[in-house]
């Protein structure tokens, strides 16, 4: 077991799949981490440049990079600020503003926010018999009946400032992708149920995390476990090099001789209220298997400890 989850059973099932590369279904080398990011330092140093720069909150962006809402999408999930349900990992504290950057960058009040990642060892709810490549330990004791679980997905809704805050854990990865946050901003909805129902999507884009800090926290447990072929930012099929606008993420250690203590990251979102995103953006994600489970989490209200907060 990688943690212990909330009893949170999955009623009803929609998967959106989409164009692109493919999960490898094992059969690689188990290299470890630190030898698979010396096997390509030579061609991070521009990444590595990109990573370095960083946005605030208070700047004014263009608009945001969409891209691939990828392939391990459920509909309906939680509003609440804590997404983890017991799941193991380093901690991060996830702070977004979103802004509208055709009007000034004022914040969009009321805007919902929608994140989904993988666990430390590449594994997404919902999902949890996609291979993650590399050789990691299997998802859960529970077999098959783990993707009835919904971890690691939620909302919550901007405050007057447009800001968001959810608490995490450092994703892991899978191949053939670098570690990476799922994201959509979602107007024009309502809370409804213990989830966000109606409006349109906005925006539809991924995370991302430097290298360097990458690098860190795999050498760390849980995600030491899982060995393999990592893709760094300069490699991967969705990144595009283009910083703060394509999503990397500022980050920032609570204690920074410690990494396994957690970080901060922040980022702002430069939308277009007015417009709507497919989800069908740029680059690929990787492909669930065959017979991956396809679907929806509950409409039914949340416990009291995975109801809203801001």
């Amino acid at each position: 077991m990688t943690g212990n989850h909330k009893d949170r059973t999955i009623s009803r099932r929609r998967a959106l799949a989409v164009t692109g590369g493919t999960v490898a279904a094992g059969g690689l080398v188990a290299a470890g981490f630190q030898s698979a990011f010396a096997d390509t330092a030579d061609t991070t140093t521009d990444a590595d440049a990109t990573a370095s720069a960083s946005s605030t909150s208070s700047e004014c962006m263009t608009l945001m990079t969409s891209v691939t809402e990828g392939p391990y999408y459920l509909d309906g999930a939680l509003v609440r600020k804590d997404i983890t349900e017991g799941k193991a990992g380093v901690p991060l504290t996830l702070r977004l503003t979103v802004v509208d950057a055709t009007d000034g960058c004022t914040p969009v009040k009321g805007a919902a926010v929608e994140i989904w990642h993988c666990d430390a060892w590449g594994y997404y709810s919902g999902y949890t018999t996609a291979n993650p490549g590399g050789s990691a330990p299997a998802e859960s004791e529970e077999g098959d009946s783990a993707n009835d679980l919904t971890y690691l997905r939620g909302y919550q809704v901007a405050n007057a400032n447009g800001v968001v805050k959810f608490e995490t854990i450092f994703p892991g990865w899978y191949t053939p992708r670098t570690c990476h946050i799922h994201v959509k901003v979602h107007t024009g909805g309502e809370k409804e149920d213990g989830t966000y129902e109606g409006g349109k999507v906005n925006y539809t884009g991924q995370l991302f995390f430097a290298d360097d800090v990458a690098e860190e926290i795999f050498t760390l447990d849980p995600y030491a476990k899982h060995t393999g072929s990592y893709t760094v930012l300069a490699d991967d099929m969705v990144y595009d090099g283009g910083g703060a606008a394509s999503g990397l993420l500022t980050l920032k250690a609570v204690h920074k001789k410690d990494p396994s203590k957690g970080y901060k990251g922040s980022l702002t979102l430069g939308v277009d209220p007015d417009a709507e995103s497919t989800g069908v953006g740029s680059g690929g994600g990787g492909t669930p298997p065959s017979d991956a489970p396809t679907g929806t989490p509950p409409s039914d209200s949340p416990s009291p400890s995975a109801s809203a907060s801001s």
